[in-house]
C-alpha cells in the first residue's frame, strides 16, 4: 500500500511530542532541489520534556533532520536522506557568509533515519560503529563529519527509554510499544498526543482500499482503544465534545485523502472539505478515491454558488 498515511503519521507524531522543546517544521523544502525533509528540528532552550522522551529526547539536543521510514529504508533511500542534510548545509553556509558568522561542525543538524529494521549488510555497506555506553543498542553512527546516524527500531531494547521510538516500529515492535503507551498514567499528555494520533492513522488506514496484513493487525490492535475512548465519551456525558472529535477525525481522514490524490491542499481544495463533511464516510470516500480534481471541484463547488 502507498506509504502515505504512515508518513503523515509520523511527522504529525514527531511534531507533537518535539513541539515543546523547539521549532518543528514538517515537510520543509529544500531549495536545491524538489526534495521534503520529513522533520526539521531546531531546539530552544532545554526543558523537562526531554527526559520524558527518552532517547527521542536526547536526538532532540541538537538541530535534527529527522527521517522515518515505515518499512526498512534502503540503500538508495539512505543516501537521499544525506543528500538532503548535505543540502541543508550548504543552505546555512549560504547563510553564514551572508551574516559573516562560521558555524562549527558540532552546532550543524544531525540527520537520524528511522527504520523499522536494518540489515547487518547495510550497516557493514556504510561502515557505521556503535556507541552503547552513551547511546545504547540500536543506534549506528556514520563517520564523524557526516553527521549521520541510522536506528534500527527493531533492535532498541523494550524500556521506556526507547518508546516513543517504537512506536514508529513494525509488527511486533510497534505492537508492544503501544501495549506499554495504553499502560501508561492516563494524565500522561504525550500518552494523549500518541493515542490520538494512533487512533486516526486507523481511522485513514480503514478507507484505504489497499492495505496489507500488517494494516489490518495494527487496525484490530488499535479498534480496543477506539471502542474504550468511545464509552469513556459517552459516561462522561461529554457526547457534545465527542462529536467534534469525530468531525476532527473525519476532517483529517479527509485531508488525508485529498493529498495521496492531489499532492497537496490548494485553496480551492480546502474550500470543498466542508460539503465533504456534511457526507459520511461510505459516501464522501468513493468521491475522493474515484473523481478527477475538476470533477470535485465542479461538483462541491457549484453547490457553494
Amino acid at each position: 500500500m502507498t506509504r502515505f498515511p504512515y508518513d503523515q503519521f509520523a511527522k504529525d507524531y514527531l511534531k507533537e511530542l518535539l513541539q515543546p522543546l523547539g521549532e518543528v517544521e514538517t515537510s520543509r523544502k529544500v531549495p536545491a532541489q524538489i526534495r521534503e525533509i520529513d522533520v526539521y528540528f531546531i531546539p530552544s532552550s532545554q526543558s523537562s520534556e526531554t527526559i520524558e522522551l527518552g532517547l527521542l529526547g536526547k536526538f532532540a539536543a541538537e538541530p535534527a533532520l529527522i527521517e522515518p521510514f515505515r518499512n526498512a529504508a534502503t540503500i538508495a533511500e539512505i543516501r537521499s536522506c544525506m543528500n538532503k542534510l548535505f543540502d541543508i548545509f550548504a543552505e546555512i553556509k549560504r547563510q553564514t557568509k551572508v551574516d559573516k558568522n562560521r558555524i562549527p561542525e558540532s552546532e550543524l543538524p544531525r540527520l537520524w533515519i528511522l527504520s523499522p529494521t536494518v540489515s547487518e549488510s547495510i550497516l557493514n555497506g556504510f561502515r557505521t560503529s556503535s556507541d552503547e555506553d552513551n547511546w545504547g543498542v540500536g543506534v549506528h553512527f556514520l563517520a564523524e563529519y557526516l553527521r549521520t546516524s541510522i536506528v534500527a527500531i527493531h533492535q532498541l531494547p523494550s524500556t521506556q527509554e526507547t518508546l516513543w521510538l517504537r512506536i514508529l516500529g513494525k509488527g511486533r515492535v510497534q505492537q508492544q510499544a503501544i501495549d506499554e503507551l495504553e499502560a501508561l498514567p492516563r494524565n500522561n499528555p504525550l500518552r494523549s498526543k500518541a493515542i490520538d494520533l494512533l487512533l486516526s492513522l486507523k481511522t485513514t488506514l480503514e478507507v484505504n482500499q489497499n492495505i496489507d496484513d500488517e494494516d489490518r493487525d495494527l487496525i484490530m490492535r488499535l479498534s480496543p482503544i477506539y471502542e474504550q475512548k468511545l464509552a469513556e465519551a459517552k459516561q462522561e456525558g461529554i457526547q457534545e465534545g465527542l462529536d467534534e472529535g469525530i468531525r476532527a477525525e473525519r476532517r483529517n481522514v479527509i485531508e488525508n485523502l485529498l493529498r495521496v490524490r492531489f499532492g497537496s491542499l490548494d485553496p480551492e481544495l480546502i474550500i470543498i472539505i466542508e460539503p465533504l463533511l456534511a457526507l459520511s464516510p461510505e459516501q464522501f470516500t468513493p468521491l475522493l478515491l474515484q473523481l478527477s480534481r475538476e470533477e470535485l471541484l465542479n461538483r462541491f463547488l457549484g453547490d457553494l454558488s
